[in-house]
């Protein structure tokens, strides 16, 4: 059967369906940064998308599900910071954690979905639950088996808290004077301190 007869019968081709797909991911994205976790649905997506909302289903499955392939994109170039963590001395690895970090924030092409997934997951179980995991499985766990020392998970998490505490209070709450504050004098007093959650003994 030719593409053009399996069209005529409502069959998508391969390119088609990513297409869709793409189009249904961007959209999702779309939605969650603009209304956050709660105010956004499936349904809403579909129309955004001009797709039946059977689609979305068939593609992403529930909800949290499209939520969790939405900011997964987003996330990405935090999944990153693993790589940043690797390179280098030792003795400089909260440095540059911490500017890595901090340039994601910084960037405004990257901050505005990162302030929407924190958003969500500040406002809704569902969405932390999602972003729990994301974090947990591809961000933290990667940084604590490059840490040859006792209690490594504990460590990074620990290391996490100082730089998404700073981030919440600059980046969503914006506490004066951090929101004011020029970026590299806090990355001057914050990089020690993830130096000490990551290497001290």
């Amino acid at each position: 059967m030719t593409d053009t007869a399996s069209r005529r019968r409502g069959r998508r081709t391969r390119t088609e369906s990513a297409g869709t797909r793409d189009r249904i991911l961007s959209v999702a994205r779309e939605e969650f940064s603009q209304r956050g976790y709660e105010k956004t649905s499936v349904r809403g997506i579909a129309k955004a998308a001009g797709v039946d909302p059977a689609l979305v289903h068939h593609y992403f499955g529930t909800k949290e599900q499209v939520f969790e392939a939405a900011i997964e994109v987003a996330f990405a170039p935090a999944l990153n910071a693993p790589e940043a963590f690797a390179e280098g001395s030792p003795a400089e690895v909260g440095e540059r954690l911490t500017r890595f970090i901090f340039g994601i924030w910084e960037n405004p092409t990257t901050r505005t979905p990162l302030l929407a997934i924190v958003r969500s997951a500040v406002n809704n179980e569902a969405a932390a639950a999602v972003f729990r995991r994301l974090v947990a499985s591809q961000l933290l766990r990667r940084i604590a088996s490059q840490l040859d020392l006792p209690d490594a998970e504990l460590r990074a998490e620990l290391a996490a808290a100082q730089l998404v505490g700073c981030a919440m209070l600059r980046y969503v709450i914006k506490v004066e004077p951090l929101v004011s504050a020029d970026i590299e004098q806090i990355i001057a007093r914050v990089a020690p301190v993830v130096q000490g959650h990551l290497t001290s003994p």
